[in-house]
């Protein structure tokens, strides 16, 4: 891990300063491409899945770097399920064999991923306050365990996964301007307005599938 970060020194150099806080070349590209890839998910564009590895192995060392290693792992988790979940968008069929639409989720699966997260969520937090050196563990076990539920959501079209993005981008921006990473802070207020327009656009669409 020491040898990756050390590999990446050069993207960690100062891009610009702002508010009196330098603001890295890592983080800027990410942050382009998380923006371009919530905008293909938004539009049902497959294009979003690929944007979505390439950003996320750069958040996972900016993440690294600053001792969010359950958001820096939740990164890892990002790259493995963006290939299901762009084969999903691709190839994904319901029981019946039709194609995968957008839809909402049924009554019972919220109760079970409710519980999911219940479960996940201090699960996570007790692994990182006990196996790592993190100064928030229950802070950043948060968003890590429910941006796992959003991103199944996401992967099988459920109109749900905005609401997930929405409490996760709320939470998240919360803890990285405690870390001081404040483009990442802009990116997620900018991705909870884009959730809601997510949210607004799967519903019409849904409504006509």
């Amino acid at each position: 891990m020491n040898a990756l970060l050390h590999a990446l020194q050069p993207l960690f150099a100062p891009a610009f300063t702002l508010w009196g806080a330098p603001f890295t070349w890592l983080e800027l590209v990410a942050f382009v491409l998380a923006v371009a890839m919530v905008v293909c998910n938004i539009r049902v564009n497959p294009l979003g899945w690929p944007l979505a590895i390439i950003s996320s192995l750069l958040y996972f060392a900016l993440f690294w770097n600053s001792r969010l290693y359950g958001d820096a792992g939740l990164q890892i988790f990002f790259v493995l399920i963006a290939g299901w979940g762009w084969w999903q968008w691709l190839r994904g069929t319901l029981a019946d064999g039709s194609a995968l639409p957008v839809r909402l989720l049924p009554t019972h699966l919220r109760w079970r991923l409710l519980a999911a997260l219940a479960l996940a969520w201090p699960a996570t937090g007790w692994f990182l306050a006990h196996y790592t050196d993190t100064d928030v563990p229950w802070w950043d076990a948060f968003p890590t365990a429910a941006s796992v539920i959003g991103q199944w959501l996401l992967g099988r079209k459920f109109v749900e996964n905005w609401l997930a993005w929405i409490v996760v981008n709320v939470v998240s921006v919360g803890l990285f301007a405690y870390k001081g990473l404040w483009l990442t802070v802009l990116l997620y207020t900018v991705f909870i307005a884009m959730s809601v327009l997510g949210w607004r656009a799967w519903l019409r669409m849904r409504a006509v599938v």
